[in-house]
């Protein structure tokens, strides 16, 4: 999209998009409910035309950023689907064996590794060693108290629900994860009940920067995790997480092996863009307003997700123009200094996850809301891996709930766009895990 496109749409008026917009909501508020007959269809609202650009988020909404980055707003976003000699993948079969390796190899570059290696395999022990702390019965759950042990020496609390009284399974799974205040119980209220009441086992835990090991603070966790496993960024850690937890809900014969789910809000629905690109086992993913725009009005540069400014041996980078960033995840984020907006960002990681489906919702329909929420500004970097996943065939897998509901966990437009999500993807037209 050229400069004078993007302007162009950026000179339409606001409020007749925002209009087409909040119609949009109101047929997705009445129709996104399970249906008894047929498959589940997810229905999200159309996007207005302001929303088709595919340009980066303003940096004036962005104060807390490291990196502003002026202009970026008036930059598009590269492609998924451009080589980095111009040309454009044009089919499915390039996609997967030529273009999709070579973007993920770049973001093995920034997360170090998203499983441990071979001599770090002494600190996974065996994870069905849990502890149960309590157990309870619910109406339609059983509700189970526990900590897994992540790590021989890091046993992290979790909530295990079992569907009760409705039959005997087994049953698609959902592992949910809490944001960063409430603890690991506060997704059972969000999400949990519903699902477990519905035919769901449901597993809920926090992220391990709470309380890893000796509950050094988040600010803290990753020079521990640097000190025992390397260059392995806490984000990408995080991934790792996730699939331990998959690997203990598929040692309970309640599980359905091959159906399981993640979804998350906040500092979780940041982790579930990372599990959507890099988790193989998880088949369906929710992200419940991470801020998608990777330097936007969000806090990814944090030691405790991507560490930005951090120096690493393995990061050959001593070229990089500006001396004091050589060597750090930033000078791979941002490999074009002179081109406003960082090479390397989220939108590749949505195109990441084709072919399993993903569901982005988002809490603002204001432009560059700038409070951690996904408004309109976000529509760019969907639109950006929209592309791959329509190339593919896909394109209903991948969706973009806009509400109006605001940084929370729920709301009336959230809610009926995940549960129909799971609904379809995890119960009625499951994508095989290991389909690539």
């Amino acid at each position: 999209m050229t400069n004078r496109t993007t302007m162009g749409l950026r000179s339409l008026d606001l409020h007749a998009a925002t209009a087409r917009v909040l119609v949009g909501i109101v047929l997705f508020s009445a129709l996104a409910w399970p249906q008894q007959t047929g498959p589940t269809r997810v229905i999200v609202p159309e996007p207005a035309p302001r929303e088709l650009a595919r340009t980066h988020y303003h940096p004036a909404n962005s104060p807390r950023t490291p990196a502003p980055e002026p202009g970026q707003e008036n930059t598009p976003l590269l492609s998924p689907l451009e080589r980095p000699d111009g040309k454009r993948v044009s089919s499915a079969s390039e996609w997967y064996s030529e273009r999709r390796p070579a973007i993920a190899a770049k973001w093995m570059e920034i997360l170090g590794k998203i499983a441990p290696e071979d001599k770090d395999r002494k600190w996974f022990g065996d994870v069905t060693r849990v502890r149960i702390l309590s157990t309870e019965e619910k109406e339609h759950y059983t509700r189970i108290d526990l900590e897994i042990p992540i790590e021989t020496d890091f046993y992290q609390k979790h909530l295990l629900l079992l569907p009760r009284g409705q039959g005997d399974g087994p049953f698609p799974a959902v592992i949910a994860w809490t944001s960063s205040t409430p603890d690991y119980q506060k997704p059972e209220e969000w999400w949990g009940a519903y699902l477990a009441s519905n035919g769901y086992v449901v597993l809920t835990s926090w992220s391990f920067i709470r309380y890893y090991r000796d509950d050094v603070g988040e600010r803290l966790v990753n020079e521990k995790v640097y000190a025992r496993f390397g260059h392995w960024l806490p984000m990408a850690k995080m991934v790792h997480d996730v699939e331990r937890e998959v690997e203990y809900l598929r040692s309970r014969r309640e599980v359905l092996a091959d159906r399981i789910g993640f979804m998350g809000f906040s500092l979780s629905a940041k982790t579930a863009v990372y599990v959507g690109a890099f988790s193989p086992s998880i088949i369906a993913t929710v992200s419940i307003d991470p801020h998608i725009a990777l330097n936007g009005g969000t806090n990814y540069y944090d030691t405790w997700y991507l560490d930005w400014r951090h120096r690493f041996d393995e990061i050959r980078t001593e070229d990089y123009p500006i001396p004091e960033l050589r060597g750090t995840v930033q000078s791979l984020l941002n490999p074009d200094v002179k081109r406003p907006g960082f090479e390397r960002n989220h939108h590749e990681l949505l195109a990441l996850a084709a072919p399993r489906p993903f569901l982005l919702i988002g809490g603002s329909q204001t432009e560059a809301e700038g409070h951690d929420s996904d408004d309109l500004a976000s529509w760019g970097y969907f639109n950006r891996a929209k592309e791959v996943y329509n190339l593919l065939g896909i394109g209903e897998r991948l969706q973009f709930a806009s509400t109006v509901d605001g940084h929370h966990a729920t709301g009336p437009t959230i809610d009926p766009a995940w549960k129909s999500f799971f609904q379809r993807w995890l119960k009625e037209t499951p994508v095989k895990a290991e389909a690539r």
